[in-house]
């Protein structure tokens, strides 16, 4: 089963749904793309539940691999469509984060510590706050 995602005029995801597999012929159709498009009225681009980052999620493992993700990011609701980059980026989630050009995901000013414990962002200190899970 494949994905496609419906792209506003501002290219912004508005919805996503499950198609046929790109290589599926049905009733002489075979470019799911611009049938999707036609039916829904919108730009519709084909997206992977196994895409994060610009890798690749290997589904028998749930490992990420080395291997290239199809369009950096599974779409979402609210996530733009960069055409320059063919890439899905989430909305950003705070004024301070960088777009990472490889992933095209989000990054933090500072990164988030790896300590194992949880983490939040502040915006007014521009740094990640220790949550108390008590």
């Amino acid at each position: 089963m494949a994905h496609y995602a419906f792209i506003d005029e501002n290219n912004v995801v508005t919805q996503v749904i499950v198609g046929r597999n790109e290589d599926e012929v049905v009733d002489g159709i075979s470019d799911w793309e611009a049938h999707y498009a036609e039916v829904y009225g919108q730009v519709c681009k084909r997206t992977s539940y196994n895409s994060m980052g610009g890798k690749k999620r290997n589904p028998e493992t749930n490992e990420m691999t080395e291997d290239a993700g199809f369009r950096k990011n599974y779409a979402g609701i609210g996530y733009t469509y960069d055409a320059s980059r063919d890439a899905f980026i989430p909305p950003k989630p705070f004024n301070s984060w960088t777009l990472n050009e490889d992933t095209c995901l989000w990054d933090a000013p500072t990164p988030m510590p790896t300590d194992g414990q949880f983490y939040r962002w502040s915006e007014d200190d521009l740094n990640w706050q220790l949550v108390s899970m008590e």
